[in-house]
């Protein structure tokens, strides 16, 4: 189904498609907010019985409603929620819970060159992931399909989320045969399917459909490996010798290299039994005080990266493809692990490093990076610190503030720095990546080159520091600690719950950009704000305007609705500006009312815009960042239009805003629906 059509009426009465998620063999899906809950995000999958006739979908209903009833008895914070199985005419929609999060798959892709998730993000990811597959095994649900596209980093949490159940794809072929429907994935006898996602499925599940719990098993160690090593499944066994090849492209504990040795065996009955021994083999069965940071949600920040751009997606609107927003996960209990031991790796004729990043590379001290082609490397690898020659790469705070090489007054300026960041609750990787970008900014000649700890680099590392500092005055200055906080993990899918939250009153995301930009401007005179993508770390710090510019309106700061009182025509606004702030005004007028505007502010200060309730591709906007400080017009439309004011000078400034109208009504004039307003 079209995404136009869909989204021109609501799927079962309260479902409204905003956009077409991907597409697949067994139906195409959706993302959706359900008008009967607050607007609140939902995943339609389509299911597509390829039948004809009313009386064939509505025996396809019945058979899928008998076959998904266990899908309805998962009940783990891990899991996307099953809803409803939803009947349109002749299209069948099976309704889960949208995770925002970006999936394990493009947190892999988005880290730098030949950088891989560390041991220990493995060992947690492990810690999250196995006992949910102990919940799913013990209610007999095999999930058929765990690799990184699977699994959603939840952005609320960090908890890995399991998502796309290769039981639901098992579920419509299932129907499908019973109809008598022929499909590409029914074996021969029309019983046996092979689902399941090559190179970590294993060979019994690909090769005649058999699934267990250990054949998750299997596709988790895979999905491990890969995470650990940054390598195809494809690249970690050499099918001539019949012989894993990853142990000697990483170098990791003895007690991980056993589990995750067992975890992909080939023969089903080397595995672990469940998922259970799985994690007493980790030493996760027991607690342990020590452990508990291991035991917390510990987020993989998103990052830009700079490899050859990958191939197009068929859908060009996603650029986070999620399932979304399930309660957020209790707390586990704290488990231990015991990595008693480093397993050397064999000779190779190619050295593979190990990375790590995250709050664990923060741990071991940041790296002076190298921004290329306008890209950065934002988390950073402590164990490849060096530029080449044996001198140490530097940065401010971690470990460089235990430099011998550097001198005492160094040392302690970079642990204020750190220091500070800390204070301000700024990420360290994410300061790193910020200095970084603006120090080769302004040292273009320096591209490609890194600064080492000797004395001929001294007045690099100076500016670089006074760079970091300067950033940290900046973010003190102009970010609310909760902004600041989430600098580094800022995403696309932000922008939607904010549109999402201004609409509700009556405010586009136009409207909402506006108030950022200004203030983005303000800061960065002459960067061009990239309100759509985070692309750079600068780009982070427009979505720390725009959040606060958000929570300012839900205080009613930034946000007034005009009114008219009876027998008046006219009102008026005053107040004060500072440099790059902004005012929104509302006003719920009908069609036909003569509308005037009149901006009282020193010259060439500001910019008025006037928008539509309802912009079209004819008519957006009635006027956008404009110069000019007046108005005089008849409306077109009926609904809520939106004045708004922002501030180009550098200095406070005055204004004052008089709406003039005709014929004006205190009648409720048609309210729109609030999400009528996205644009």
């Amino acid at each position: 189904m079209a995404d136009t059509e869909q989204a021109e009426r609501l799927l079962g009465g309260h479902y409204r498609v905003l956009r077409q998620l991907n597409r697949g063999g067994f139906g195409d899906t959706y993302l959706a907010e359900d008008t009967h809950r607050f607007q609140e995000l939902c995943v339609l999958r389509e299911f597509n019985p390829q039948v004809p006739g009313k009386l064939a979908v509505d025996k396809a209903q019945s058979l899928f409603e008998r076959e998904a009833s266990i899908l309805y008895q998962i009940n783990h914070p891990q899991v996307p929620r099953f809803r409803e199985l939803l009947r349109d005419e002749t299209r069948l929609f099976l309704v889960q819970d949208y995770v925002e999060g970006p999936t394990y798959r493009e947190l892999l892709s988005r880290r730098a060159y030949s950088e891989s998730f560390s041991e220990a993000e493995v060992v947690q990811f492990l810690m999250q992931m196995l006992p949910l597959l102990q919940y799913l095994h013990s209610i007999g649900i095999v999930h058929r399909d765990i690799s990184p596209d699977n699994l959603i980093q939840r952005n609320a949490d960090g908890r890995p989320m399991l998502i796309d159940f290769g039981g639901v794809k098992q579920l419509v072929v299932n129907v499908r045969h019973q109809l008598g429907v022929a499909q590409p994935y029914q074996a021969t006898d029309g019983t046996v399917t092979c689902l399941g996602t090559v190179g970590y499925a294993p060979e019994e599940q690909l090769e005649s459909g058999q699934v267990s719990s250990a054949t998750d098993l299997y596709a988790l160690g895979m999905t491990a490996l890969v995470l650990l090593t940054g390598k195809e499944p494809e690249d970690l066994y050499d099918d001539h010798r019949d012989r894993w090849l990853w142990p000697g492209q990483v170098e990791v504990s003895a007690t991980l290299t056993a589990v995750l040795t067992r975890l992909v065996a080939h023969d089903p009955g080397d595995r672990y039994p469940s998922a259970g021994q799985a994690m007493a083999a980790l030493n996760l069965a027991h607690p342990d005080p020590l452990s508990a940071a291991w035991s917390q949600p510990m987020p993989i920040r998103m990052q830009p990266m700079v490899p050859p751009p990958p191939e197009p997606p068929p859908e060009p609107i996603i650029p986070e493809p999620t399932l979304a927003v399930a309660p957020a996960a209790p707390p586990y209990p704290s488990m231990a692990y015991d990595p008693t031991a480093t397993v050397a790796p064999p000779p190779r004729a190619v050295p593979v490093q190990k990375s790590s990043s995250g709050c664990w590379s923060a741990l071991a001290g940041l790296l002076l990076t190298v921004g290329v082609a306008g890209g950065l490397w934002w988390w950073l690898d402590p164990l490849s610190q060096f530029a080449g020659d044996g001198t140490e790469a530097v940065s401010p705070g971690g470990s460089d503030a235990e430099n011998p090489v550097l001198s005492e007054a160094e040392r302690d300026r970079k642990q204020t720095l750190r220091d500070r960041a800390i204070a301000l609750s700024v990420d360290q990787s994410y300061l790193t990546g910020l200095t970084d970008q603006i120090f080769y900014e302004r040292n273009s000649n320096l591209q490609g080159t890194q600064l080492t700890d000797q004395p001929e680099d001294e007045p690099l590392r100076n500016q670089w520091d006074g760079i970091a500092a300067e950033s940290l005055d900046l973010l003190e200055a102009n970010l609310s600690t909760e902004a600041r906080s989430r600098l580094g993990r800022y995403n696309p899918t932000d922008s939607d719950r904010w549109q999402r939250q201004v609409n509700a009153r009556f405010v586009s995301s136009r409207a909402l950009n506006d108030l950022a930009d200004a203030r983005f401007s303000q800061l960065f005179p002459g960067r061009e704000a990239n309100s759509g993508f985070v692309e750079t770390p600068v780009d982070q710090i427009w979505f720390g305007l725009a959040q606060d510019q958000v929570n300012a309106m839900e205080r009613g700061e930034n946000l007034t609705e005009i009114t008219f009182e009876p027998g008046a025509f006219n009102q008026q606004r005053s107040g004060n500006l500072n440099p790059g702030h902004g005012q929104i005004y509302i006003l719920n007028l009908s069609a036909e009312l003569l509308l005037r505007l009149n901006l009282q502010a020193p010259p060439g200060s500001t910019r008025l815009s006037l928008y539509l309730p309802v912009p079209t591709d004819e008519l957006p906007y009635i006027l956008a960042d404009a110069e000019q400080n007046t108005w005089a017009g008849d409306l077109t439309q009926s609904g809520y239009y939106e004045v708004v004011v922002v501030s180009q000078g550098s200095t406070p400034i005055p204004y004052s805003l008089t709406v003039a109208v005709d014929n004006v009504s205190n009648d409720i004039i048609n309210q729109p629906d609030p999400p009528a307003k996205e644009n």
